[in-house]
């Protein structure tokens, strides 16, 4: 099994409206893509975050899901509206 975490930071400008449908966007995500077994996303309420706004936590089947998530289209497709709004980071693991 891997783990995707990401946090992003958002760029100058971005809405109320526009956060909420990122989220909202990226629960989508699910079962739309094969190996994503769980996605996690929500506001960051922690005082460490350091501008962090927005984090997730997706569970894949293993490592050749992880990978393919990337290039897979419906993820191409949140990420071209969506790179030009955040400022990601992003950690990858096995468990």
């Amino acid at each position: 099994m891997c783990i995707h975490i990401f946090a992003f930071r958002w760029k100058p400008g971005v809405s109320e409206e526009q956060k909420e449908h990122v989220i909202s966007e990226i629960r989508k995500l699910q079962g739309r893509i094969p190996g994503l077994l769980e996605t996690f996303v929500g506001k960051n309420f922690s005082p460490r975050g350091q501008g962090y706004e927005l984090g997730g936590v997706m569970k894949f089947t293993d490592r050749a899901a992880l990978d393919a998530y990337g290039p897979h289209p419906v993820h191409q497709q949140l990420v071209s509206w969506l790179m030009p709004l955040i400022e990601p980071l992003e950690v990858d693991f096995a468990v």
